[in-house]
């Protein structure tokens, strides 16, 4: 029997990180990034964009503060995501993201895809996403946000770990 060790799909090389995802993978990945990319330059104010662009401001009393604030950053907030998303399109292309700036890229693009998934499946802090039923018309949803949870997780993972 041949044993294959495991490859982390984010593994931190010195300065750099290698991206260990096999091809179909990174064509997701990117595909997602492609979509988010169109939501993030399309109509403001969707609703599937609420987790990513949250309010400032959570009192009834401070609507026009908190619409304030997202008159004046939300431009901002979403070239930020933008970038992001860019820099790992070219990393997933590569196999490797350069240095932390772009592990720290890598972790905002795929947070933000969860975000909007989500959202999307309206997700929260109670609900186990893993439990789902197997004909639950959106289990393959959820098997993706529980891929790009996972795929967070190892990001993060390499990006703690030092050089």
């Amino acid at each position: 029997m041949i044993r294959r060790r495991f490859k982390p799909p984010i593994q931190r090389t010195g300065t750099s990180f290698v991206i260990n995802l096999d091809v179909e993978e990174r064509e997701l990945i990117a595909r997602l990034l492609g979509e988010m990319r169109q939501l993030l330059v399309g109509e403001p104010g969707q609703p599937v964009l609420r987790r990513l662009f949250p309010p400032a401001y959570h009192l009834a009393d401070d609507a026009e503060a908190d619409a304030e604030y997202h008159r004046l950053m939300s431009e901002d907030l979403a070239a930020s995501r933008l970038t992001s998303i860019a820099t790992v399109l070219d990393a997933l292309d590569a196999g490797r993201l350069a240095d932390e700036g772009a592990a720290m890229a890598f972790l905002q693009a795929i947070n933000g895809l969860r975000l909007v998934l989500g959202t999307l499946l309206d997700v929260g802090e109670n609900d186990d996403p893993t439990d789902i039923a197997d004909d639950d018309p959106m289990v393959g949803e959820y098997h993706l946000y529980g891929f790009l949870s996972w795929l967070l997780d190892w990001a993060v993972q390499a990006l703690s770990s030092g050089t």
